[in-house]
């Protein structure tokens, strides 16, 4: 009972007979209802007049207008004495009928000038933001000053809008969620020798800010203060500087030979060669596994102890991991997939970190595809998180089957056999997945070196699966060729506009955003769908244009266009002429003089 008065203050207190509490408590509960239907509160009658008030103003809404704009009209023609409407009307055309040529050769460039400034300007805003300029300042600030935002009064309704954005929210977050690319270069042995060699920068400050955070969050802990090695590696995690980095790891090497995190970064930034970095990461290797051993015994001493096992693993299952793709990259493919079968065995939790991704790849380039298809039946499971990896290669191997015998027009013939079609499903599946994967592998878009982190379904992902995997298609005779014919029969699928997909969530729109942010600004960044150009980009461009056409006419016909313009605005006043006779024919003259005097 205490539970249940602390849950409804409302209830009545606690009776001594059990009997009477549930009698009396039926009869509020049967009575409750019907009270609030009979004799609805003060509080939902207050909340119910706003409602009548807001359909009443809806309803009287069109007339409303139509009798002011009368009223307004009314207003204006009684009062065309005193503001000498006629009298400016004609010093108007008199005026316009007066101009020469060369005012109409100024104002048609001028206004062409504006226009052509104006659409540069649109187009600009739409390929940097991926709107219109005009239409969002038109949405934002005029849409409410002209009412066309409505409020919501009913407080259920502000409340399910709430959990629908909050939902919308969340859902983006998930999908827009960045991940570290399992794949991912060596700065010092392959980044830094593409900016020597080429002058550019493959990576981004967003993306090795990211890194930074990563290497804070795998290798340091909170005991990192009690050993002035791993405080001096903590500082070098934080630095900007590379060469500040390197030369904080050589200091905490002074101070401990044994610094596993030290060797870590001089692998990844200071060598410039993958056996330079191997060789860094042995060492490591060593360091790692000692303090791990001596974490392991006192791991259950304290919380903080805990947390160093934690860090202790995490540079554990670094180091094996990079010495697996050091082994990949000097050839030693097979030494390289054993080493990371171990690593899986040895740390299941740690599933998370993909190291599935780089066995496939391994696999692949040995031509094991019974191996390859066993990893698949293992992670391409509905209840886990896919990724372009697992889907291009479920289509490469079926298609594997049946793509050294395909050909379009035996099929458009016979049509297509149940291998065949296992294959195209497999082949829609995969591009629904990540659309933009299917053009760097068929060398339709030139590829970059891919980033550090990746967004799923994004650009970034397309990158980094095509820059690994373009040679195990190649490898496979027919592959290109049946994605070539089948990969774009996968939007006749899909619904339009996206709002769901067919065999996975719907594409997300905040793709094109992460991926600018990932990738070097001389990549041109895949976008899909392929965003229409909005309304005011088709508008100023269609007045750039006309202006200018008229620009043109008046110089080189400057009488001509006299004439057509003292033409077209006398037509363009006839009409306000014509009402205007016939108001005055119709009311007496001294209507104002009599109104007055009323």
């Amino acid at each position: 009972m205490a539970v249940a008065r602390a849950a409804s203050p409302t209830l009545p207190p606690p009776l001594s007979q059990p009997g009477r509490g549930k009698r009396r408590a039926g009869v509020m509960a049967e009575s409750g209802p019907v009270e609030e239907d009979a004799a609805p509160s003060s509080a939902e009658a207050r909340l119910a007049c706003p409602g009548r008030w807001e359909r009443l103003r809806l309803a009287a809404g069109p007339w409303a207008r139509t009798l002011a704009v009368l009223a307004a009209l009314g207003l204006l023609y009684c009062l065309r004495g005193p503001l000498r409407l006629r009298d400016n009307l004609v010093a108007v055309t008199v005026f316009l009928s007066t101009l020469t040529p060369k005012f109409y050769v100024a104002l048609t460039g001028t206004s062409s000038l504006i226009s052509g400034l104006i659409f540069i300007f649109e187009w600009w805003y739409f390929r940097k933001y991926g709107t219109s300029f005009i239409e969002q300042v038109s949405v934002s600030h005029l849409r409410p000053l002209i009412g066309g935002a409505e409020n919501n009064t009913s407080p259920q309704s502000n409340f399910s809008a709430s959990d629908g954005e909050s939902e919308t929210n969340r859902q983006s977050l998930s999908e827009c969620k960045v991940w570290r690319n399992p794949l991912n270069l060596f700065r010092g042995a392959e980044y830094s020798r593409y900016t020597w060699v080429t002058g550019k920068e493959p990576l981004t400050y967003y993306d090795m800010n990211l890194s930074a955070q990563d290497h804070q969050t795998f290798f340091t802990c909170e005991t990192d203060s009690l050993r002035p090695s791993d405080a001096v590696m903590q500082k070098a995690w934080r630095e900007r500087n590379p060469q500040a980095r390197i030369k904080a790891a050589y200091q905490a090497l002074e101070l401990n030979n044994e610094c596993a995190t030290a060797y870590v970064l001089l692998a990844e930034e200071e060598a410039t060669t993958i056996v330079d970095a191997e060789k860094y990461f042995k060492q490591a290797l060593r360091a790692g596994e000692n303090v791990y051993r001596k974490s392991q015994h006192c791991s259950s001493q304290s919380p903080q102890h805990e947390a160093q096992l934690r860090r202790d693993t995490n540079v554990l299952v670094y180091v094996k991991r990079r010495l697996a793709m050091c082994s990949r990259k000097l050839g030693r493919i097979k030494e390289a997939v054993k080493m990371m079968r171990d690593l899986m065995k040895e740390f299941p939790v740690l599933s998370v970190l993909n190291i599935h991704e780089n066995l496939l790849e391994a696999l692949l380039e040995l031509q094991a595809y019974a191996d390859v298809q066993a990893v698949l039946a293992k992670y391409d499971d509905i209840s886990l998180p896919k990724s372009a990896a697992i889907c291009y290669t479920a289509a490469l191997l079926k298609a594997r089957a049946v793509s050294d015998r395909f050909s379009p027009e035996t099929a458009s013939r016979r049509g297509l056999s149940t291998a065949e079609i296992n294959a195209v499903e497999a082949i829609h599946r995969a591009v629904e997945f990540n659309p933009h994967v299917p053009k760097y592998l068929l060398e339709m878009k030139s590829l970059i070196l891919p980033p550090e982190h990746i967004l799923k379904r994004g650009d970034s992902e397309a990158v980094a699966y095509a820059f690994f995997h373009l040679q195990h298609w190649k490898r496979i005779e027919g592959a290109l060729n049946l994605l070539h014919c089948t990969w774009e029969g996968t939007f006749r699928m899909i619904p339009y506009p996206l709002e769901k997909g067919h065999l996975f969530y719907p594409y997300p729109s905040c793709t094109e955003t992460a991926d600018r942010e990932l990738l070097p600004t001389f990549h041109d960044v895949s976008v899909y769908p392929q965003k229409e150009l909005p309304f005011f980009i088709h508008f100023t461009a269609g007045l750039c244009s006309f202006t200018a056409m008229l620009a043109l006419l008046t110089h080189q016909f400057p009488e001509l266009m006299v004439i057509f313009a003292k033409a077209f605005f006398g037509t363009l006043l006839s009409p306000l002429s014509f009402m205007m006779e016939k108001i005055e024919r119709l009311m007496p003259a001294g209507l104002w003089h009599q109104l007055t005097q009323i």
